[in-house]
């Protein structure tokens, strides 16, 4: 949970001087509260910080003091992540910065702007103004922090149809390698270079198994880190060692990537038919050939164990990758809330039959009136006749003596 610093409350106070009898307001304005802001560092590399701290604030902003003197605005707070890191919003799920780049920094939760002074209230009708305002609240809410692998191009298919030895093969990498399923179970990077300074950064992600995009088995963990990579490689069994039928399995993996993300299904994709040197895919590879054409997918058989076809293979996926992206990726995300203009408000009716105004700008007035303040609770009434509040109310129906409740507070309706 993060919670941005609240800004710090206005003053009332007037002028009070040797031979100033009548000094004017003298009240200074808060200072606004501190921000939350998510910097992406290369330095760290995973989020298990995260599991023995999980509330962060601000500080909130100075109050304001007489003669004028504005309160200081609190120190900003930063909270360093890994690269890749997506910042989600754990009730909306909706993603409020994805952080791809080091040092790349998201201003996640707004700090509260500060109270204004009773001097700022006055005008040639009001001259000495004995109210001010609270600080507004900062923003608080909770978030789900999603680590995302960072690679050029991911392996994608079935537990044990040869990631792990592919990867083994054509890297410095070490997986571990066994012949039993989800031996993979966290994402293992390894750099592929094919000499004259061309190399790219090759993901084993674990396998997948149908039901993924629901979250099952390993299927989040799965779909998470192939978002990020910019070509997939599908290796299929051909040889069926598990009993599996390689075309239903290259239909099934592409169906939980089309459930999960439209997008990951139209991600450039090249299948690679692994373990050729076996009799049982010598039998089946060339119907699976014409299967990938009608497809329209490039396909390479290949064997991990005795290196044929895998050159070819990384060289074609070297190649995607200089392409330009046929359709340039849009950000799906707003690092920073757009806001709804200060009229807008919504009125609903409650289970006791009171009535509830939502709006950001009438809340935040509501936070930050001193409703004890006679001349700060006129000045409530006035903007609320002004942004048309109150014959919203009429017309829904309200009547004499019923609640009225914005944000915390409730009032009584009276005509």
């Amino acid at each position: 949970m993060i919670k941005a610093g609240n800004g710090g409350n206005g003053m009332s106070s007037f002028r009070r001087e040797k031979f100033v009898p009548r000094g004017g307001p003298s009240g200074g304005d808060g200072g606004r509260g501190g921000h939350i802001i998510f910097v992406a560092d290369e330095n760290l590399n995973t989020l298990v910080d995260f599991r023995h701290r999980r509330k962060f604030a601000a500080s909130n902003g100075e109050n304001g003091q007489s003669s004028n003197k504005h309160g200081a605005k609190a120190t900003d707070l930063c909270i360093r992540v890994p690269v890749g890191t997506a910042i989600k919003d754990e009730e909306s799920e909706s993603v409020l910065a994805d952080l791809k780049e080091d040092g790349q920094e998201a201003i996640i939760a707004l700090g509260g702007r500060g109270g204004r002074g009773n001097a700022r209230f006055s005008n040639s009708v009001n001259r000495a103004p004995t109210f001010a305002e609270k600080g507004e609240p900062g923003e608080e809410m909770t978030l789900r922090l999603e680590l995302k692998l960072l690679a050029d191009v991911g392996l994608i298919g079935y537990p044990s149809v040869g990631k792990s030895s592919l990867l083994a093969r054509v890297s410095a990498a070490k997986p571990e390698i066994a012949a039993y399923p989800f031996t993979t179970i966290t994402p293992v990077l390894g750099v592929v270079s094919l000499g004259e300074e061309r190399s790219f950064v090759l993901a084993d992600i674990p396998g997948l198994i149908e039901g993924a995009h629901e979250g099952k088995g390993l299927g989040h963990e799965f779909l998470r880190h192939v978002e990020r990579t910019k070509v997939l490689i599908h290796v299929i069994d051909l040889a069926g060692v598990d009993g599996r039928e390689p075309k239903e399995d290259y239909f099934a993996i592409n169906e939980e990537l089309c459930l999960y993300n439209e997008k990951l299904a139209k991600r450039p994709q090249i299948v690679a038919g692994n373990k050729i040197d076996l009799p049982d895919a010598q039998e089946v590879i060339e119907e699976f050939k014409e299967l990938m054409a009608k497809e329209n997918r490039l396909f390479f058989p290949i064997s991990t164990v005795t290196g044929e076809g895998i050159k070819e293979l990384l060289e074609k996926a070297y190649e995607i990758l200089q392409l330009p992206p046929e359709e340039p990726e849009k950000e799906d995300f707003k690092l920073y809330e757009v806001q709804a203009p200060d009229t807008d408000f919504t009125i609903s009716r409650e289970d006791d039959g009171g009535f509830r105004v939502k709006g950001r700008a009438i809340e935040r007035l509501v936070a930050m009136t001193y409703f004890e303040n006679e001349e700060a609770l006129r000045r409530f009434q006035r903007i609320l006749r002004k942004n048309g509040i109150d014959n919203a109310l009429r017309e829904r129906g309200i009547e004499d003596g019923q609640s009225v409740r914005i944000g915390d507070m409730e009032f009584e309706f009276s005509e």
